[in-house]
C-alpha cells in the first residue's frame, strides 16, 4: 500500500499533533483519506499509542469504508442537561487517555479524536464510528454515563 501525503495531510498521537518525521519503520498508524488502487491520499494520520494496541503484526490491513445507511439520532443513558454540541474544553494527557480508554472500552472499534470537559466536570469523548455513537459521556471516575 503506497501513502501519498499532502500539504493539508495532518499527524496525531494520541490527543496531541505530531510530524510525518516522528513516525518510526514499524509503528502502527491508520491512514484516513481516499483511495486509488493501491494508494491512499492521506487527509489525516493518527499514530497508534503503545497503551492501545500490540505492535506484534507488521502486516498491513487496509479497510474499504463504506458509507451505512442512515439511522434515527439516539441516546442511552444520561446525555448532561447543560451540554450543546461545541461546548467545554479540550483536555489531554492523562485525563484525556483515561476518558479514550473508558469510552472504547464500552464502544470498541472506532476513533476517539477528542474528549473535552464540560462545566460539570462530565467528560464527552468526541467518536468516530461507523454509525453510532458520535458522543459518549462520562463521570469524574470515568464511568460512561451515556451516549449519543
Amino acid at each position: 500500500m503506497t501513502i501519498d501525503e499532502t500539504s493539508s495531510t495532518t499527524y496525531r498521537k494520541g490527543t496531541s499533533s505530531t510530524s510525518a518525521s516522528a513516525i518510526t519503520t514499524g509503528q502502527n498508524v491508520l491512514v484516513l483519506g481516499t483511495t486509488d488502487s493501491t494508494t491512499i491520499t492521506a487527509t489525516r494520520v493518527m499514530v497508534e499509542s503503545t497503551a492501545y494496541g500490540s505492535t506484534s503484526s507488521s502486516a498491513a490491513q487496509v479497510l474499504a469504508f463504506q458509507l451505512g445507511s442512515a439511522t434515527t439520532s439516539k441516546q442511552v443513558g444520561q446525555i448532561p442537561a447543560n451540554w450543546s454540541q461545541g461546548s467545554g474544553t479540550i483536555v489531554s494527557g492523562t485525563a484525556a487517555n483515561e476518558a479514550t480508554e473508558a469510552a472504547l472500552a464500552a464502544y470498541p472499534g472506532g476513533v476517539v479524536d477528542r474528549v473535552v470537559t464540560l462545566s460539570n466536570g462530565d467528560d464527552n469523548v468526541h467518536y468516530i464510528g461507523v454509525n453510532w455513537p458520535h458522543h459518549v459521556f462520562l463521570n469524574q471516575d470515568f464511568t460512561v454515563i451515556g451516549a449519543e
